[in-house]
């Protein structure tokens, strides 16, 4: 899944709330998410998410549901234009959710 966001939340103002984009995915499917947070991690930058839950959704049917946990990407520039892309492999996902993981509890603290 590669796209570009319809806003840019490295310019969100905690005031207002939450910020939300839309992507769209190679099949034309959209799925929308709440960004959480930036992390620059080995020369590059990821971008936290967590999908948007339907109104009419079971939440103990969520909590089983994989496709509702954690969203990491990474910025990737295409034709001089970032966009968001899906990570290379299941080790880099793994390190740079421990990265957000160490930056949250040092937030905590």
């Amino acid at each position: 899944m590669s796209d570009k966001p319809r806003n840019n939340p490295n310019e969100m103002d905690e005031d207002y709330g939450s910020t939300f984009i839309t992507l769209t995915s190679e099949d034309g499917e959209e799925l929308e998410l709440e960004y959480l947070d930036t992390l620059e991690y080995k020369d590059n930058i990821y971008m936290a998410f967590f999908p948007t839950v339907p109104e009419d959704a079971d939440p103990d049917q969520l909590e089983e549901d994989e496709e509702y946990g954690l969203i990491i990407m990474k910025v990737i520039e295409v034709d001089g234009e970032e966009q968001l892309a899906t990570l290379d492999s299941e080790e880099e996902a793994e390190e740079v959710y421990q990265q957000f993981m160490e930056e949250l509890l040092e937030d905590e603290e």
